[in-house]
Protein backbone atom coordinates (compact mmCIF):
# COMPACT_ATOMS: atom_id res chain seq x y z
CA UNK A 1 0.00 0.00 0.00
CA UNK A 2 0.94 3.68 -0.64
CA UNK A 3 0.05 6.51 1.92
CA UNK A 4 -0.08 9.59 0.31
CA UNK A 5 0.39 12.43 2.86
CA UNK A 6 -0.04 15.69 1.57
CA UNK A 7 0.09 19.05 3.02
CA UNK A 8 1.23 22.57 2.79
CA UNK A 9 5.14 23.47 3.62
CA UNK A 10 5.31 23.33 6.90
CA UNK A 11 2.43 21.20 8.48
CA UNK A 12 4.18 18.42 9.64
CA UNK A 13 4.07 15.66 6.72
CA UNK A 14 7.20 14.46 7.16
CA UNK A 15 7.39 14.48 10.88
CA UNK A 16 4.17 12.47 10.88
CA UNK A 17 5.83 10.05 8.24
CA UNK A 18 8.57 9.33 10.70
CA UNK A 19 6.76 8.63 13.67
CA UNK A 20 4.62 6.38 11.72
CA UNK A 21 7.45 4.17 9.80
CA UNK A 22 8.98 4.13 13.34
CA UNK A 23 5.75 2.85 14.83
CA UNK A 24 4.43 0.46 11.87
CA UNK A 25 6.21 -2.67 10.92
CA UNK A 26 7.11 -3.08 7.52
CA UNK A 27 6.77 0.80 6.73
CA UNK A 28 9.02 2.98 4.60
CA UNK A 29 9.38 6.27 3.82
CA UNK A 30 9.90 7.47 0.00
CA UNK A 31 10.28 11.42 0.29
CA UNK A 32 9.74 12.89 -2.85
CA UNK A 33 12.08 15.86 -1.25
CA UNK A 34 15.05 13.44 -1.87
CA UNK A 35 14.43 13.49 -5.66
CA UNK A 36 13.94 17.21 -5.81
CA UNK A 37 16.75 17.34 -3.64
CA UNK A 38 19.71 15.95 -6.05
CA UNK A 39 17.44 18.16 -9.01
CA UNK A 40 17.92 21.02 -7.61
CA UNK A 41 21.35 21.08 -7.49
CA UNK A 42 22.25 19.47 -10.78
CA UNK A 43 22.79 21.46 -13.62
CA UNK A 44 20.19 21.51 -16.25
CA UNK A 45 22.56 20.99 -19.13
CA UNK A 46 23.01 17.48 -17.41
CA UNK A 47 19.07 17.23 -17.40
CA UNK A 48 18.92 18.19 -21.15
CA UNK A 49 17.57 21.21 -20.17
CA UNK A 50 18.12 25.00 -21.24
CA UNK A 51 16.98 26.21 -17.91
CA UNK A 52 15.04 24.60 -14.96
CA UNK A 53 11.88 25.48 -13.50
CA UNK A 54 11.79 27.40 -10.36
CA UNK A 55 9.50 24.74 -8.62
CA UNK A 56 10.90 21.04 -9.56
CA UNK A 57 7.24 19.40 -9.34
CA UNK A 58 7.30 21.03 -12.54
CA UNK A 59 10.09 19.21 -14.29
CA UNK A 60 8.67 15.70 -15.58
CA UNK A 61 12.06 13.78 -15.06
CA UNK A 62 11.26 14.58 -11.21
CA UNK A 63 7.32 13.23 -11.28
CA UNK A 64 8.99 9.70 -13.20
CA UNK A 65 12.08 9.62 -10.30
CA UNK A 66 9.37 9.95 -7.36
CA UNK A 67 7.37 6.99 -9.10
CA UNK A 68 10.00 5.16 -9.26
CA UNK A 69 11.42 5.37 -5.68
CA UNK A 70 8.10 4.61 -4.07
CA UNK A 71 7.85 1.55 -6.15
CA UNK A 72 11.54 0.70 -6.02
CA UNK A 73 10.79 1.09 -2.03
CA UNK A 74 7.39 -0.77 -1.96
CA UNK A 75 9.17 -4.11 -3.38
CA UNK A 76 10.75 -4.48 0.36
CA UNK A 77 7.39 -2.85 2.13
CA UNK A 78 4.75 -3.34 3.22
CA UNK A 79 3.48 0.34 3.46
CA UNK A 80 5.49 2.86 1.65
CA UNK A 81 4.41 6.56 3.37
CA UNK A 82 5.06 9.55 0.74
CA UNK A 83 5.08 13.25 2.28
CA UNK A 84 4.12 15.44 -0.23
CA UNK A 85 3.20 19.21 -0.97
CA UNK A 86 1.33 18.87 -4.28
CA UNK A 87 -1.62 21.58 -5.73
CA UNK A 88 -1.48 20.72 -8.93
CA UNK A 89 -4.22 18.40 -9.72
CA UNK A 90 -3.15 16.73 -13.09
CA UNK A 91 0.75 16.10 -11.42
CA UNK A 92 -1.26 14.32 -8.26
CA UNK A 93 -3.81 12.65 -10.42
CA UNK A 94 -0.90 11.61 -12.41
CA UNK A 95 1.18 9.92 -9.33
CA UNK A 96 -1.73 8.07 -7.87
CA UNK A 97 -2.56 6.33 -10.95
CA UNK A 98 0.67 5.63 -11.95
CA UNK A 99 1.79 4.32 -8.26
CA UNK A 100 -2.30 2.28 -8.19
CA UNK A 101 -0.93 -0.01 -11.05
CA UNK A 102 1.66 -1.32 -8.33
CA UNK A 103 -0.64 -1.11 -4.81
CA UNK A 104 -3.72 0.31 -3.39
CA UNK A 105 -3.22 4.08 -2.99
CA UNK A 106 -5.06 5.73 0.58
CA UNK A 107 -4.65 9.67 -0.03
CA UNK A 108 -4.33 11.83 3.29
CA UNK A 109 -4.19 15.42 3.13
CA UNK A 110 -2.85 17.71 6.05
CA UNK A 111 -4.90 20.59 6.85
CA UNK A 112 -4.55 23.53 8.98
CA UNK A 113 -4.88 27.24 8.49
CA UNK A 114 -2.90 29.37 6.87
CA UNK A 115 -1.85 31.21 10.27
CA UNK A 116 -0.92 28.00 11.98
CA UNK A 117 1.23 26.75 8.83
CA UNK A 118 3.34 30.22 8.89
CA UNK A 119 3.72 29.72 12.30
CA UNK A 120 5.18 26.14 12.06
CA UNK A 121 7.44 27.39 9.30
CA UNK A 122 8.91 30.88 11.17
CA UNK A 123 9.51 28.47 13.84
CA UNK A 124 11.75 25.89 11.41
CA UNK A 125 13.44 28.79 9.92
CA UNK A 126 14.70 30.08 13.08
CA UNK A 127 15.50 26.85 14.38
CA UNK A 128 17.78 26.64 11.39
CA UNK A 129 18.93 30.33 11.85
CA UNK A 130 17.67 31.56 8.54
CA UNK A 131 15.16 33.84 7.24
CA UNK A 132 11.62 32.29 6.10
CA UNK A 133 12.17 32.33 2.27
CA UNK A 134 9.78 33.95 -0.41
CA UNK A 135 8.83 30.67 -2.28
CA UNK A 136 8.13 28.80 1.12
CA UNK A 137 5.36 31.74 1.64
CA UNK A 138 4.28 31.49 -1.68
CA UNK A 139 3.84 27.96 -1.66
CA UNK A 140 2.40 27.41 1.77
CA UNK A 141 -0.55 29.54 0.65
CA UNK A 142 -0.93 27.92 -2.50
CA UNK A 143 -0.96 24.36 -0.52
CA UNK A 144 -3.71 25.81 1.98
CA UNK A 145 -6.12 26.98 -0.79
CA UNK A 146 -5.28 23.74 -2.90
CA UNK A 147 -6.19 21.18 -0.06
CA UNK A 148 -9.37 22.52 0.78
CA UNK A 149 -10.13 20.17 -2.56
CA UNK A 150 -11.08 16.63 -1.86
CA UNK A 151 -8.56 15.46 -4.78
CA UNK A 152 -5.52 16.00 -2.99
CA UNK A 153 -6.53 13.42 -0.28
CA UNK A 154 -8.76 12.84 2.68
CA UNK A 155 -8.82 15.52 4.74
CA UNK A 156 -7.07 15.18 8.27
CA UNK A 157 -6.74 17.78 11.01
CA UNK A 158 -3.18 18.67 11.46
CA UNK A 159 -4.10 20.71 14.43
CA UNK A 160 -3.83 17.91 16.70
CA UNK A 161 -1.55 16.95 19.13
CA UNK A 162 1.36 15.09 17.55
CA UNK A 163 0.42 11.87 19.23
CA UNK A 164 -2.94 11.83 18.30
CA UNK A 165 -2.50 12.89 14.67
CA UNK A 166 -0.32 9.55 14.26
CA UNK A 167 -2.83 7.33 15.90
CA UNK A 168 -5.94 9.39 13.89
CA UNK A 169 -4.19 8.50 10.74
CA UNK A 170 -2.71 4.83 11.55
CA UNK A 171 -5.98 3.84 12.25
CA UNK A 172 -7.25 5.22 8.46
CA UNK A 173 -4.50 3.17 7.13
CA UNK A 174 -5.09 0.21 9.26
CA UNK A 175 -8.78 0.50 8.02
CA UNK A 176 -7.74 0.64 4.69
CA UNK A 177 -5.14 -2.09 5.05
CA UNK A 178 -7.37 -5.00 6.24
CA UNK A 179 -10.73 -3.81 4.35
CA UNK A 180 -11.65 -6.51 2.15
CA UNK A 181 -10.90 -5.90 -1.47
CA UNK A 182 -13.63 -5.01 -4.14
CA UNK A 183 -15.21 -7.91 -6.15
Amino acid sequence: MFVLINGSFGIGKTTLAKRLAADMPGAVISDPEDVGYVLQRTPAFLLGMKRKPADYQDMALWRRLIVMQAVLKHRSARVVIVPMAFTDRTYFAALETKLAQTAPVLKLCLIAPLATVRERLEARAASEKRPLGEFEIRRSAQCVAAHADPIFGRPVDAMQAPDVLAATVRAMIDAEAFRPAAP
